[in-house]
């Protein structure tokens, strides 16, 4: 077949000339030249136009080589695989001399610079919820490995580039609560059934000070209350008040099943609001 630059080859109804090559491309750059009022039809619908023909590289010869470009191609577009040995390299970084199968406190301030993010930041919390860590500061091999891979995160590199869809799962309320009622066991000491006060106050301050327009209150009511340890009952009825009970408390139900806890801030908070309002 006569290739595009061939002296007999056709062009409609017109003929290019078997003159010396540079004249040949004097032709076709007069031909296909944007100021040019010559039609630019197609002899067939499939090929490209002559001047990006000629622009582009010649089609790669049959054999090893055209195979080898096909399965790299192939390789591109295939999804990233999860390497467990590198999963694990990678906790060894982290892990603890003494026993290489827990990461501590100063590994897990380690992995957090690594990543840059703050040992405090709520993605650290969600990341423990998907490890399902027991204890915090604290992960396991096995809680490493079983949320690495169910996030196919095999390096520093895959987990940042999925921090923000982690962040995300706080925007599904049902997710959410999961997370929440994790918080409580994940925070607490492993022989105490309750919170102790200030760490429950710092963990509220994470999950809920940027959604709850009472929160400043409800602090300013712990730290002048009697309470020394927040009970997992009391920590789930903190989340269903924060999402049922409106801000003016117009719907709160003094006869309903909350704990005394929140019926002694309803109180309280109404007393303070008494005494603002008498300031002014």
């Amino acid at each position: 077949m006569s290739g595009p630059l061939d002296s007999n080859h056709t062009h409609g109804s017109q003929t290019l000339s078997t003159a010396p090559k540079t004249c040949i491309l004097a032709q076709l750059a007069l031909r296909f030249s944007p100021d040019c009022d010559l039609p630019r039809t197609r002899t067939n619908s499939n090929e490209f136009p002559l001047r990006l023909r000629l622009s582009s590289p010649p089609p790669p010869k049959k054999g090893r080589s055209t195979t080898v470009s096909r399965r790299a191609s192939r390789n591109e577009c295939a999804p990233e695989v999860f390497n467990q040995r590198a999963c694990l390299k990678w906790f060894q970084e982290y892990s603890q001399n003494d026993d290489p199968n827990i990461m501590g406190p100063d590994g897990v301030e380690k992995f957090c610079s690594d990543i840059n993010v703050k040992p405090e930041d709520i993605v650290m919390l969600v990341l423990a919820w998907k490890m399902k860590a027991k204890q915090m500061a604290y992960f396991t091999q096995e809680e490493w490995l079983q949320g690495m891979t169910e996030m196919s995160c095999d390096s520093i590199e895959k987990l940042c580039y999925k921090l923000d869809s982690l962040r995300n799962l706080l925007k599904d309320s049902a997710t959410f609560k999961s997370i929440y009622r994790y918080s409580f066991d994940f925070t607490k000491d492993k022989d105490q059934r309750s919170l102790e006060i200030e760490t429950a106050k710092s963990m509220l301050r994470v999950l809920l000070a940027d959604q709850w327009n009472l929160f400043p209150q409800f602090m300013k009511f712990l730290d002048e209350s009697k309470y020394k340890v927040i009970n997992k009952d009391q920590w789930a009825n903190i989340l269903e008040f924060t999402r049922y009970v409106r801000d003016d408390l117009s719907n709160y139900d003094y006869d309903g099943a909350w704990p005394v806890l929140l019926d002694e801030f309803v109180e309280w908070l109404g007393k303070d609001n008494s005494m603002n309002q008498s300031e002014v």
